[in-house]
């Protein structure tokens, strides 16, 4: 059995790098799309690190205020 070639004229060749360039149009903006979905959770994670270290910060604080106390009443 032989098979049959297909014949590829400028048209059908042209027709088809169309429709892969409008193919890899659809995955660039899909990829587009997830950047932007990553920068916003990047946005939060910078929100909570930011929360995380002013928490940690007035603890710390409050700590060493507390020891100061706990020396002064002590002398």
């Amino acid at each position: 059995m032989e098979r049959t070639r297909a014949t590829w004229t400028d048209e059908r060749l042209d027709d088809l790098a169309h429709r892969v360039d409008d193919g890899f149009r659809r995955v660039d903006a899909r990829f587009d799309a997830q950047d932007a979905r990553f920068n916003a959770v990047d946005a939060r994670f910078d929100a909570l690190q930011r929360t995380i270290i002013q928490v940690g910060g007035g603890m710390i604080v409050t700590f060493l205020v507390g020891f100061a106390g706990l020396i002064a009443t002590q002398l």
